[in-house]
């Protein structure tokens, strides 16, 4: 993997396509953003990477692609089982028909995974062996690092943060969980419960607003709930915390600090940093990437 080379990343998202052009050492060489396309379906989103691929790299210089879905993939890293904020998603073989188009290898997997994996790689948690990222965006995710390796459960599908229960009786999420931490913590349930979008209503708290200091403080303690628990689980060495609304963690971060510390065992809790993640919304396609140049490294020196 120490020769020159270069890949591409991309995060697919509901509302944007993400793509970046990197080298092996995952430097950032080109980027492009652009809408997701309405409706999101799984041919119309094919096509959209298809071209968004060929304008990045008009050269075929790149030697394998790697696409961060939001949904579980199987554990080859070759079809998106199920995207519960996309329409029509499930079961789609989606490496194979980038493939066949782009004539190279392709390589799928979760957008919390990606996103993770780009933190540990060159952002917050580079160098760590333990470490959860939680992505707050139009849905909920992240992923798990453990002993240095990213997590994946026995199927592929691990880990879906968002979907664990904090409320019983809560509202109904796209999974079919009732009260789920994305229920509660994503933009579109902080946008109902405030009134105003994140943006907004971090431009109120900038300027002293205190109802919108105590909307960041009630979103704070929910997301401490959710946090706590999987500190429980994993106990890692560093919780980031990724995608926009991260960009509001000074509002919300001394309530979620507080609800950790009240719920969470010392033990469990020793030595734990929370922060925001390093990469913003750039994590994602720089895991992507490397997910391509680790799972095709075979592929790549070939």
């Amino acid at each position: 993997m120490d020769q020159p080379g270069e890949l591409i990343g991309i995060d697919v998202g509901g509302t944007g396509l993400k793509v970046g052009r990197f080298n092996y050492a995952g430097e950032l060489l080109a980027e492009l953003n652009q809408p997701t396309p309405t409706p999101a379906s799984p041919q119309s989103v094919c096509e959209s990477l298809i071209k968004i691929v060929e304008r990045i790299d008009p050269e075929n210089k790149a030697s394998a692609v790697g696409v961060g879905i939001p949904g579980p993939i199987d554990r080859s890293g070759r079809i998106a089982r199920l995207c519960i904020n996309l329409p029509g998603w499930e079961n789609v073989p989606l490496a194979d028909w980038l493939e066949q188009k782009l004539q190279r290898p392709v390589v799928l997997g979760n957008d919390g995974n990606c996103a993770v994996y780009g933190e540990h790689w060159k952002g917050a948690g580079e160098g760590l062996q333990d470490l959860v990222l939680l992505t707050l965006g139009t849905g909920v995710g992240g992923g798990v690092i453990i002993a240095g390796k990213l997590f994946l459960g026995c199927n592929g599908a691990a880990v879906e943060p968002g979907l664990i229960g904090i409320d019983p009786y809560g509202p109904a999420c796209n999974s079919g969980n009732n009260g789920s931490l994305e229920s509660f913590c994503s933009i579109s349930a902080l946008t109902t419960s405030a009134g105003c979008s994140p943006l907004e209503l971090s431009q109120r708290a900038a300027a002293g607003d205190q109802v919108a200091l105590a909307a960041w403080r009630s979103y704070g303690l929910l997301l401490g709930c959710g946090v706590s628990s999987l500190i429980y689980c994993f106990t890692p060495q560093r919780f980031l915390l990724g995608g926009g609304i991260s960009a509001a963690f000074p509002y919300f971060a001394p309530a979620l600090r507080a609800e950790v510390e009240k719920r969470v065992l010392a033990p469990s809790r020793q030595g734990l940093e929370i922060m925001a993640a390093a990469l913003g919304n750039g994590a994602g396609r720089l895991g992507a990437a490397r997910l391509a140049l680790e799972q095709l490294g075979g592929s790549l020196q070939g």
